[in-house]
């Protein structure tokens, strides 16, 4: 069987567009690949970071993995931290990588051109950690929105590289990117990616925020003045982001959408989209306390960690004896 692996790196409260673009996905290939998910609280650290709201934010993001649907049965699920060779391999592809590779990384990019001042080295390596976690479980394939494709391709270039320097050594793996919801934008600013980190919380849904809430962001969502309902990413953002939610949810394929909506105003379809996710979040939010009542979530994670630190091991000797780190072989 394939593996595929992911992790989601819950820095805030996770989003619509986090169960869309991954967690939706995960849930639909525990069946099909060995699944590796977890929860990549390393990462969360790249920015400084209040202790007791990570500490909340990670406990949570943990029971919406099982809420979601991941079945501990059929898949991997453990904390970053838990697995030490996380930390090893993500050293040891740091000195593999080049300086100009981390400086051509988005998020670094971006904070730079914003004038970000203190920012960590971390911030700066973590795209080598990332690689890290995938390459040490040997993943064939890695599920990613658009915006994290990038981060793949450097990981792809170090196995590449490594295996030309030491013989085989790593699987080079393969993004995948689902066809609807793959990105999902800002209810407030369509031209932006929905994200916990947005300046205003009007474009942002997250999975616990209060139903209505969230109907009232969805019926405030901000789409255009061409006054027709079509699917128009570039022209109509906002409408087309509102489409890519109801289908991703429902089912049922944009066009088809847009056939029984024509001649119909966009209030009546961000009345039905909030419909949908309204449905979707209140099953989600009642597994959720179930599952935070249920004090499950430890013997989970450290089962999850168990399996997941026995593959490591094994990947992360044979590493080290490649590069030549090991007197005697492990």
């Amino acid at each position: 069987m394939k593996t595929m692996l992911s992790g989601i790196k819950p820095s805030g409260q996770m989003t619509l567009g986090n169960y869309i673009g991954a967690l939706k996905n995960f849930v639909a290939y525990q069946d099909e690949y060995e699944m590796m998910v977890f929860i990549a609280n390393l990462h969360c650290i790249t920015v400084p970071q209040d202790p007791a709201t990570l500490k909340k934010n990670l406990k949570d993001a943990v029971a919406l993995y099982l809420a979601c649907g991941l079945d501990p049965n059929k898949a991997t699920i453990f904390l970053q931290s838990d697995v030490l060779e996380h930390a090893q391999m993500g050293w040891i592809v740091n000195c593999h990588t080049y300086l100009g590779e981390l400086n051509r990384q988005t998020q670094y990019k971006d904070k730079v051109a914003k004038g970000e001042t203190s920012l960590s080295a971390g911030l700066y390596t973590y795209p080598a950690l990332m690689a890290a976690d995938i390459l040490i479980y040997d993943a064939d394939y890695v599920p990613v929105g658009e915006d994290q494709k990038q981060h793949v391709e450097l990981c792809r270039d170090l196995a590449e590289r490594f295996n030309n320097r030491y013989g085989e050594v790593f699987k080079v793996p393969e993004p995948v990117i689902p066809k609807v919801g793959a990105r999902i934008l800002s209810l407030s600013d369509p031209t932006k990616k929905m994200s916990k980190s947005e300046d205003n919380d009007k474009g942002c849904i997250t999975l616990l925020e209060d139903l209505k809430s969230v109907r009232k962001k969805i019926m405030s969502a901000v789409t255009d003045s061409v006054g027709i309902i079509q699917y128009d990413p570039v022209n109509q953002p906002g409408l087309a982001n509102l489409l890519q939610i109801h289908s991703s949810l429902s089912h049922e394929p944009i066009e088809s959408i847009v056939a029984r909506f024509e001649g119909k105003g966009y209030g009546e379809l961000k009345k039905e989209v909030a419909d949908v996710v309204c449905a979707e979040l209140e099953k989600i939010q009642a597994a959720y306390t179930e599952i935070i009542n249920s004090g499950t979530m430890e013997a989970i994670l450290a089962e999850g960690a168990q399996k997941a630190s026995r593959i490591a091991r094994k990947k992360l000797n044979k590493v080290q004896r490649k590069v030549g780190i090991e007197i005697f072989r492990k």
